[in-house]
């Protein structure tokens, strides 16, 4: 997953222009705070190897200052650009704009990478003071007119420019963004909707903080061992660690981010299983201070009216204006057909595993809670496959070094060194200098793979530095897992998934890395959802390619390669239980649809009612396949900036077995067709339209064929995927007098 920052700064945000005068100043907003101390660490440029924030420097109490200074500083750059009484230029406003906000994008990019991998008190406190000072920093860019006069200028006048094509598009992505962001609304309109932006910001940073300590407070805690029989003795040990690290008797088994979790597969009493499943699916919905389900109600009816002031009939065409689905109606039409063969295969799998358990013995109905309890069973009994019997051939930094960065210099001739003088957040992390094919330093790689309590869930990548020839930054970025640590004296050992998500993780690392912009806002990993997860979801393939496989997965102990019957198995074993992995996710991105499918008359939702009406008529086995996120705890949609894009990972996982199927079918892993996807794809960043791109690599549209094999589905709804034009929004009407310049904006 990408971690989507809200930053402010005309590095990650875009930009626009209207026509009219040019010299007619814009009064100056209230300084949020003007200056900043030079003893802060973020009031310059870092000193370390490409500018990483030094983690060493920095206190939690630095953010807060920093973040609001950086917010005035670009108040101040960005009513500079907005008064300059010349005529607008590319260079002179747009460019400009590009050279804003350095200060609150140094900040931003390392608070927002701690807040979410290394949270505190501290750390929260400051994310619930700047979440709607964010939201208002926003509207006073996007919504000032005459910035956006600046830019509607060029924009209109664009043939004139002698622009180059990332120029042009630079431009293009700017001005839709004013618009996107209200910049023709009547004053009366952006004054509503200004007030919806900060109160959303707020609504989502308090889902965030309340699904943290909901996740936290909702570990199985159980003093009893028998109670956890089944778990090896390392699980064992790890869940007693973690319940010293909480001062609690006995064992704690935390939560991961989704509804299944891991040690359903391994728990022998059905009690068991059902209390760790319960603790999972009702973590937020206590009814006390950590519940979410009025947090995202309200979010929910308060982006349906943020659509339709902004012209949209519902927020899920809102928002997928700039993806390559274009609009809501396609992104249900892929879901569509992927229904019907998925919920076959889900009532084929179930029907299996309660004949399983009542083969035997079981006295009692199984439910969701047991799925992988027996699924586990069925893998060995069809596959003669064992989890723990791969786990020894799976070792973190084996896999990291000789698994994930060997694949990558097979691919694209990358080589790594760590190095030990870079500050981090957590003494967990690694840092690795990344060298390009010609030797050349490339970027700065961080990794933070273990689980705390006191870290968001799942896995995702980010960046410290952007990329930009512009400013003359190369990237710095990481990876941050929640992977379960083992007890000191342990072996570092993970499951198969988990090797997964690291080739997943580090696909958008690549994307991050070979960036090769000018321009900061169209740099790397700033594409649309709907084609972020490709490179990454692309990347898993190699884990298992054999060059790679036979590289990394050696026995800890006996130093052997794994036995190519554990491979055989792991691959054929591939499609077992997809009906189930694939479905939860689906039924999950269909959720996601209905919830930002509202209309703005649409009462406040009750959120019990309406998950179980949009699951019941979704068109899978939802009854015993529960999405991969329940409503209350879904923090892509409610908080990391995946609303209606969670079809996203479906849709990228299209992309990725089409394009997997054409290096397959080209000669599989070379240099020649790593170059040419790093040509095409990866270094491209958002500089051209994302169909485009992709035709440009595979030679034609996206084929869901590839996808339904890869799951072993049926290939009833294969063929090529349509994309309709972008849903445009209703006419606005025109203000009486042009609207008045906005005053007195605290940052966002």
């Amino acid at each position: 997953m990408i971690r989507n920052l809200l930053l402010a700064s005309a590095a990650v945000a875009m930009a626009t222009v209207t026509q009219g005068a040019f010299a007619a100043p814009v009064k100056p907003a209230a300084a949020a705070s003007a200056t900043l101390p030079a003893s802060n660490p973020f009031a310059q440029p870092s000193s370390l190897p490409f500018q990483t924030p030094d983690f060493s420097r920095i206190k939690d109490t630095d953010y807060l200052p920093a973040l609001l200074a950086g917010m005035a500083q670009q108040k101040r750059e960005v009513l500079a650009i907005a008064n300059n009484p010349a005529p607008p230029t590319f260079a002179n406003t747009v460019v400009a704009m590009e050279r804003s906000g350095l200060l609150l994008e140094r900040a931003n990019l390392a608070f927002s990478a701690v807040n979410g991998a290394n949270t505190n008190d501290v750390l929260q406190a400051t994310d619930t003071k700047t979440s709607p000072l964010f939201a208002a920093h926003y509207d006073f860019i996007y919504l000032n007119p005459k910035l956006f006069q600046r830019f509607k200028y060029l924009h209109d006048h664009q043939a004139t420019l002698n622009l180059n094509p990332e120029q042009a598009k630079l431009l293009d992505v700017y001005y839709k963004q004013f618009v996107h962001s209200g910049a023709q609304l009547p004053s009366a309109q952006q004054a509503q909707l200004k007030a919806l932006n900060e109160r959303l910001s707020s609504l989502q940073t308090e889902f965030n903080q309340k699904l943290l300590a909901a996740a936290k407070a909702g570990a199985l805690h159980v003093t009893d061992p028998a109670a956890l029989a089944g778990l090896s003795p390392q699980q064992l040990a790890a869940a007693q660690q973690d319940a010293n690290n909480r001062k609690v008797t006995g064992y704690v088994i935390p939560l991961q981010n989704t509804t299944q979790q891991p040690a359903l597969s391994d728990l022998t009493s059905h009690a068991t299983r059902q209390q760790l499943m319960d603790a999972s699916l009702n973590r937020a919905e206590h009814g006390d201070a950590n519940d979410t389900r009025n947090v995202i109600s309200e979010i929910a009816q308060l982006r349906a009216k943020k659509a339709a002031l902004l012209g949209y009939p519902d927020y899920a065409d809102y928002t997928l204006y700039d993806q390559m689905a274009k609009n809501r109606a396609t992104a249900v039409g892929f879901l569509d057909r992927l229904a019907a063969p998925t919920a076959a295969k889900e009532r084929q799998e179930w029907s299996d595993i309660v004949a399983l358990a009542r083969s035997q013995g079981a006295n009692l109905q199984p439910t969701a809670a047991d799925w992988n309890f027996y699924a586990e069973q069925i893998r060995k009994q069809r596959y003669d496959l064992n989890q723990d019997e791969l786990k020894p051939y799976f070792e973190y930094n084996k896999v990291l070094v000789d698994g994930v960065f060997y694949a990558a210099n097979q691919l694209y001739g990358l080589t790594f060194k760590e190095r030990k003088d870079i500050p981090t957040w957590s003494p967990d992390m690694r840092v690795f200098q990344v060298y390009d094919q010609d030797g050349k330093e490339l970027a700065l790689f961080m990794v933070d793979p273990w689980k705390r309590d006191n870290k968001q869930g799942g896995a995702w990548m980010s960046n410290l530095v952007n990329q930009s020839y512009l400013r003359g930054t190369k990237p710095v970025v990481f990876n941050v897992q929640n992977f379960t640590k083992p007890a000191p004296g342990q072996p570092m050992l993970i499951s198969f998934d988990d090797v997964t998500t690291m080739f997943h993780e580090f696909g958008h690392a690549l994307h991050g890395m070979f960036a090769a912009q000018t321009y900061p806002t169209l740099s790397g990993t700033s594409v649309a959802r709907d084609f972020v997860e490709f490179p990454s979801q692309f990347n898993e393939n190699w884990a298992l390619d054999p060059k790679i496989l036979s590289h990394y997965a050696v026995n800890y102990q006996t130093g052997q390669p794994i036995p190519q019957a554990l491979v055989d198995k792991i691959k054929r074993s591939r499609v077992f239980n997809q009906g189930y992995d694939n479905g939860e996710v689906l039924e999950a991105a269909r959720l996601d649809l209905d919830w930002h499918s509202l209309a703005a008359d649409a009462p406040r939702q009750d959120v019990d009612k309406f998950e179980a009406q949009a699951l019941a008529t979704s068109g899978y086995d939802t009854a015993d396949v529960p999405p991969r996120y329940r409503s209350s705890y879904f923090l892509h949609i409610w908080s990391n900036g995946y609303a209606a894009g969670y079809y996203a990972y479906p849709w990228t996982r299209m992309l990725a077995q089409d394009a997997f199927a054409w290096f397959e079918s080209h000669g599989g892993l070379t240099r020649a067709n790593g170059q040419r996807f790093r040509d095409l794809v990866l270094s491209r960043g958002n500089t051209e339209d994302y169909g485009e791109m992709y035709r440009s690599f595979t030679g034609h549209d996206p084929d869901i064929t590839p996808y339904l094999e890869y799951y072993g589905l049926p290939t009833t709804g294969s063929g090529p995927v349509t994309i309709t034009p972008a849903a445009s929004p209703a006419p606005l009407p025109a203000p009486a007098t042009a609207p008045a310049p906005q005053k007195g904006e605290r940052g966002r």
